[in-house]
């Protein structure tokens, strides 16, 4: 039996104000709360009041979850969710409209978030949603129920109506269905096409106000389509019958996949603009997808248009630190790499040198480009390039010009070890760059936080090389960064939870072990059984760090 039971109306909020309330009594030694973490908590049962400093909010959630029977904080909480969700539907003033707002995309938030759990129990509860409304039908791909609505009433094609006051076919293209039943797919299209042949408008879609000030984007069902679903069929058949694939969301968003089908049906058509060409070729960058970018190269994207951005996607390619395959696909279409970007005044070669990017430089000297570098940027690029010699000649010649580089010395560290540039990291590190340098900006692309070390930037991006050489070089180990997270934490997700985990090794959390990393904050299993034989070493009996047993 557990030690706790819910209430008839549990509350979630409340619990997470227990949870807090728990943390804190246990952060004050007190000897109930610290009963029950010993308890219920498998990592802490050997906890000492003189050791609450090891308590997170998660283990305070952990222990109310257990506390209930639960194995999980995440269980539980969905539990909670569950139940308040089984309660309202009894409480349901409007059963149909609720049904066909759960079921589309959230407006306010990300678009391909949320679930048709919530949509599906209406349905079970109040099975007469599904064909109450055209609106309703639109969003389960009823094609039957839509050919009726339209018998007894051919102005429904184009009518607004429902929850959202929208037409049938956004409804459809923007049901949560279409993009997760991929069972239902081949209905989709054909119930579209009835609303297609009756009249509804294939640019039809909805307005949404973004940014600040507010402006209006309009969201295209094709962009539900394409750009949410990546639903081929419904695709080509808005296509079809006319759809203009040149709005904001449609070819921003259809890259994000490296599933490129629905891509080659829109770069078929002819239908995208050269802005939107630039766009899908910056966000196949983002992507680091070479074959998609170059599907985009061969439809006409100009890698020297800056489209609605403020840089081209040759700009965008050093930025994302793309592969060399990527640069040369752009440089093969005629890439200027003197053009200045709009962000900073920088140029491609520029910009190649204060991302550590040595090899693109090689790669334009070999093409025939001089590079034009001159004062701080050629320093920084025979950094760049592991050219010790010269940079130590031209800071010897201009002092001036290596205090400048000091003085950006942390962005360029973390810089040169994102591109896995250990020469250029090195030569940085020869030059007087502090190796706890803290890189000011970070980068969000890269999930990596202001006040980052290089250390962290080498240990998330799976660089073993840099690791060891700014490990040699005293950067501090167990510094932490803005969210709170050491080197070796960022070094185990990247082998359990990143873009890159494919290529996952145990030599940077080797590394850092043997330089004396904490194990704080990490739970076993991590997901990779070579990283949890490591730790569990780490922690056995006679081992250096007790600081954390781990959770099991």
């Amino acid at each position: 039996m557990p030690d706790r039971v819910l209430p008839d109306r549990p509350n979630l909020e409340q619990y997470k104000k227990q949870a807090k309330e728990l943390l804190r009594t246990s952060a004050a030694s007190e000897p109930a709360a610290l009963a029950r973490l010993r308890k219920h908590h498998p990592r802490l049962r050997d906890l000492a009041s003189a050791s609450p400093r090891a308590i997170t909010l998660a283990d305070a959630q952990f222990v109310l979850a257990r506390e209930h029977g639960y194995g999980s904080w995440s269980a539980f909480a969905k539990h909670i969710e569950a139940l308040r969700i089984i309660r309202s539907l009894e409480e349901l003033d409007d059963p149909l409209n609720t049904f066909i707002e759960v079921a589309c995309v959230d407006r306010h938030g990300w678009h391909r978030s949320g679930t048709v759990e919530h949509a599906d129990m209406i349905l079970a509860r109040y099975p007469q949603v599904a064909t109450g409304s055209i609106y309703s039908a639109a969003v389960l791909a009823d094609e039957a129920a839509v050919r009726a609505w339209l018998a007894r009433d051919p102005s429904l094609a184009t009518a607004a109506g429902g929850p959202r006051q929208w037409d049938a076919l956004t409804y459809l293209c923007f049901s949560r269905y279409l993009r997760m039943d991929r069972a239902r797919s081949d209905a989709f299209v054909s119930t579209a096409r009835a609303l297609l042949e009756a009249g509804a408008n294939a640019n039809t879609g909805w307005t949404e106000y973004i940014d600040d000030p507010p402006r209006p984007v309009h969201e295209a069902a094709i962009y539900g389509a394409a750009g949410l679903a990546q639903n081929p069929g419904l695709t080509q058949l808005l296509l079809d019958y006319g759809a203009d694939p040149n709005d904001e969301e449609t070819p921003y968003h259809v890259p994000e996949t490296y599933d490129n089908t629905v891509l080659e049906i829109l770069l078929r058509s002819g239908r995208f603009n050269k802005s939107s060409l630039v766009t899908v070729a910056l966000r196949k960058c983002d992507w680091h997808d070479d074959k998609g970018l170059e599907l985009a190269l061969q439809h006409g994207a100009d890698p020297n248009d800056f489209g609605r951005w403020n840089s081209s996607f040759f700009h965008h390619a050093i930025r994302r630190d793309n592969g060399l395959v990527m640069i040369d696909a752009i440089l093969d279409r005629n890439a200027d790499p003197y053009l200045p970007n709009h962000a900073d005044g920088r140029s491609a070669i520029q910009m190649a040198a204060y991302h550590g990017r040595g090899d693109i430089l090689s790669a334009l000297e070999r093409r025939g480009f001089e590079l034009r570098l001159e004062g701080l940027d050629a320093l920084v690029a025979s950094c760049a390039r592991a050219d010790v010699e010269t940079a130590h000649s031209l800071a010897s010649a201009h002092p001036q010009l290596l205090a400048e580089l000091l003085s950006i010395g942390g962005s360029l560290l973390a810089r040169f070890a994102g591109a896995e540039d250990d020469g250029g990291v090195r030569c940085l590190l020869a030059l007087g760059v502090p190796a706890a340098a803290l890189w000011p900006e970070g980068d969000p692309y890269w999930e990596l936080t202001p006040n980052s070390t290089a250390l962290h930037v080498a240990a998330w991006r799976a660089h073993h090389e840099v690791v060891r050489t700014l490990i040699a070089a005293g950067t501090p180990v167990n510094a932490l960064d803005a969210r709170n997270r050491s080197a070796l934490q960022l070094a185990v997700r990247a082998c359990t939870d990143s873009y890159w985990k494919y290529r996952r090794q145990s030599d940077s959390v080797v590394a850092l072990l043997a330089a004396g990393a904490l194990t704080v904050g990490i739970v076993l299993p991590t997901g990779y059984d070579a990283i949890d034989d490591l730790l569990r070493v780490q922690n056995e009996p006679g081992s250096e760090d007790r600081s954390s047993p781990f959770e099991r």
